[in-house]
């Protein structure tokens, strides 16, 4: 019978699927995403202060999962919101800082309890900013927004709902006594999830989450720094269409594959990102212990720009580097020499580190 993409997907079978999920396409393509990820595990431990990753790499992840969905912004204003909270700022720039504070959320919220679906309903209400419960009404269809035309229908109905989250659950749970790869049941759970459609709004993104949460909580990320969404936004066409294959037909070896696809890439990028960030770090390092006078070089301060490259005088002040006179003289110091740049932004003087900027934003 012909899956009906009208009608709810009430009979959304349990996870794991009843075939083989171990074919020799995907045992190797297996092997070379967990090279990759190895890689990428191993790479946060040349970089001294990992504040430095967990703030710049997840709100790049947080700009481009959000991309996804339509909510663009720029990284001058994700910064500039993020040293100026009190000020006005536009409805996008919002939306992805909430996406960053999710995901840090969650990644929290992983060193007291395991992934469940209660937690990612408090990730997806940080997301969205308001109290959030599991779809109730019917009638919630996913259409194509250029023709209007439904391309899925999710499960419908408050019992269907928690039927599917609670096995969803399980699944997550038991992962460690499942015989299949993690990163295969990563691949299973980020459809399962996305299929439930569990929420009324908020679910590509928290689905994305899940996605690293359900990495580091398997060990095979320390701190939450897989750059994935730059794989789907890069593939759009190819995650959607293989989302629907996998209900319609069902494929499923081929969106384990993309699955594959997606954490081998991502994290050889995100690798080949920190091993720049780290070679710009050691630059920066010898450029100020050499330019800049010895009462003034130190690393916390060097680091302080790589933690936050939008910085003010204040953050020096607050991080006990200087007093206030002394860390405005040090900000200008690392202008004249070519480190930072200043602006002025309002009545307060931003100083920027366009190096940085510029290594972040590459794709």
């Amino acid at each position: 019978m012909k899956f009906n993409r009208s009608r709810p997907c009430n009979n959304l079978p349990p996870l794991p699927p009843s075939i083989d999920l171990e074919s020799k396409t995907i045992l190797k393509k297996c092997v070379g995403a967990h090279r990759a990820l190895a890689s990428l595990k191993s790479a946060g431990n040349l970089i001294p202060n990992q504040a430095i990753l967990i703030n710049a790499i997840p709100l790049q992840e947080a700009k481009t999962s959000s991309e996804i969905e339509n909510v663009v912004t720029t990284g001058d204003k994700l910064y500039l919101a993020s040293i100026f909270p009190g000020t006005i700022i536009d409805p996008q720039t919002k939306e992805v800082l909430r996406y960053r504070t999710a995901l840090r959320r969650g990644y929290e919220l992983l060193k007291t309890q395991s992934i469940s679906t209660s937690m990612l309903r408090g990730v997806c209400e940080v997301l969205l900013d308001y109290e959030v419960q599991y779809r109730s009404s019917s009638g919630t269809q996913i259409t194509n927004k250029t023709t209007g035309e439904i391309v899925y229908t999710p499960p419908d109905g408050d019992e269907v709902l928690r039927e599917k989250l609670d096995q969803l659950e399980n699944f997550i749970h038991l992962s460690n006594e499942s015989p299949l790869d993690p990163l295969v049941r990563l691949a299973l759970i980020h459809y399962q999830f996305e299929s439930i459609h569990p929420f009324d709004d908020g679910n590509g993104r928290t689905g994305r989450i899940l996605n690293i949460l359900y990495l580091v909580e398997q060990g095979l990320l320390d701190i939450p720094v897989l750059y994935l969404s730059r794989y789907i936004i890069d593939h759009k066409s190819d995650y959607y269409r293989l989302l629907r294959a996998v209900t319609e037909e069902p494929e499923w070896e081929a969106w384990v594959l993309f699955m594959l696809s997606a954490v081998e890439e991502t994290s050889a990028g995100t690798y080949r990102r920190i091993l720049s960030i780290r070679k710009l770090l050691d630059e920066t390092t010898v450029m100020c212990r050499e330019m800049l006078p010895n009462q003034i070089y130190s690393r916390e301060l060097v680091e302080m720009f790589f933690v936050q490259p939008y910085s003010k005088i204040s953050f020096l002040v607050d991080a006990g580097i200087a007093k206030r006179q002394t860390a405005a003289e040090y900000l200008q110091q690392l202008e004249k020499i070519g480190v930072l740049e200043s602006r002025k932004v309002g009545r307060e003087k931003v100083f920027i580190h366009p190096a940085l900027l510029k290594l972040l934003s590459e794709p």
